[in-house]
């Protein structure tokens, strides 16, 4: 199997010079369990390619040049080569995220420096142009924001299992709001005496604290977009990893019109998304370490349906980064930074019950990005310059044994490449 690598840059204080090739056994092959090796750079990029996204359908590879704030096309010329298409287009601060509409028709890049969500247009020929901003997040959880009015309700249809920990209010529609009180005392009810202890005291009236108590952000919050994915309908979800929310938006002739937003827990880091085939949108949060099931009620309005944590044993400092899902959907696989370990979740019910399953060692350091082939876990290491495979339990769904290892230039995202 064939892949392009992106990765960082010297002027991103890497080691990559452009989008890497790497194989798996035999170019041609369709697993990816072979030796490893990588083959140098397709084509040079100087601006750090940290994010590749390929046409669904053209010879054509696009890159979000994170340390340029832009978006380039290259177009393939032969087996493992490729040239610029077309002049780079303007998206915004740290651009580290692209999606390409399943028709081909558009492009959306998330940029994590100032929050910028930007729909490009693409031609016949696959050239990106016409960038239109998204209109701007705003933080739910801000001094401006509106208080909250409190409205919504539990959805206790399996989101709430004591005994596999997590957040027993992760069933709130958070989207809407909920009566703390009102949630607690159902919670409760739902629960029994055995948990009760379990259950935050939301409905036990307390003084109000005094300046002095209250927490101020260590780091300022800001809009920092992360993700863009298409969903089947035709919407459009985005994650704004600085101001925990997922947002939901129609593409339009003007670019993209905003019409929802899902609001997760203060200072979770909502950082990527995985679409399932159960209708579940699931989300990844880079600095709670979670996994949030989200999906439409009867009225179409997204809500969070249930949530859970990665596991047991991760740091205090750990980061989660990619989310990706098994052949069959019935597990989850989260990269985690720092304790550098791969989550094992797996999706139980209709897609609407989460539960962790293992965290073992990813083989890298700073799993940034991997790939799932079906019983091949590709993960890259941005720190310690290499791409590992490891196996997949099918029964279990674990990862195990380091099946190879090669050294890699500071890889960010590994892309699977079209058959030539």
């Amino acid at each position: 199997m064939r892949l392009w690598t992106g990765g960082y840059t010297a002027r991103s204080n890497g080691n990559a010079t452009g989008i890497g090739i790497l194989t798996a056994g035999a170019a041609d092959e369709i697993l990816a369990g072979g030796q490893l090796r990588f083959r140098g750079n397709a084509v040079a990029a100087e601006a750090s390619p940290s994010w590749l996204s390929a046409h669904p359908t053209l010879d054509v590879v696009y890159a979000a040049l994170e340390d340029a704030g832009t978006v380039r096309a290259y177009r393939r010329t032969g087996d493992a080569t490729f040239e610029p298409f077309g002049g780079p287009v303007e998206a915004g601060e740290a651009v580290c995220h692209l999606a390409v509409a399943p028709d081909g028709g558009s492009l959306v890049a998330s940029c994590w420096g100032d929050g910028h969500v930007v729909r490009m247009s693409l031609d016949a020929a696959g050239r990106p142009s016409a960038p239109v901003l998204g209109v701007a997040a705003a933080d739910p959880y801000g001094p401006d924001a509106a208080p909250a009015e409190f409205s919504g309700a539990l959805d206790l249809s399996g989101s709430v299992d004591p005994h596999r920990g997590g957040d027993l209010t992760s069933g709130v529609d958070l989207s809407r709001g909920v009566d703390l009180a009102d949630a607690a005392r159902a919670l409760r009810a739902a629960t029994g005496d055995e948990y009760r202890d379990l259950v935050p005291d939301y409905d036990v009236e307390s003084a109000a604290p005094e300046p002095a108590d209250v927490v101020e952000d260590a780091v300022p919050r800001a809009s920092r977009a992360h993700q863009a994915v298409f969903l089947p309908d035709g919407l459009v979800a985005t994650t704004d990893m600085g101001w925990d929310l997922v947002r939901f938006w129609r593409p339009a002739e003007s670019g993209l019109r905003a019409v929802q937003q899902v609001v997760l827990p203060r200072g979770s880091g909502p950082r990527h998304m995985v679409w399932h085939p159960s209708g579940h949108l699931y989300v990844v949060t880079e600095l709670s370490r979670e996994v949030f099931a989200l999906a439409p009620d009867v009225t179409g309005r997204w809500r969070i349906v249930t949530g859970t944590s990665l596991g047991a044993g991760m740091l205090d400092d750990d980061a989660a980064a990619e989310i990706a899902a098994s052949r069959d959907g019935e597990f989850l696989y989260a990269g985690v930074r720092g304790s550098n370990t791969i989550a094992t979740v797996r999706v139980r019910g209709a897609g609407d019950a989460l539960a962790p399953v293992a965290l073992v060692d990813a083989a890298v350091d700073w799993p940034r990005h991997h790939v799932v082939v079906r019983d091949t876990l590709l993960v890259a290491g941005q720190r310690s310059d290499q791409v590992a495979s490891l196996t997949l339990d099918l029964r279990t769904g674990v990862p195990g044994r380091v099946r190879h290892r090669v050294e890699t230039p500071t890889p960010t995202c590994l892309l699977v490449a079209k058959q030539a």
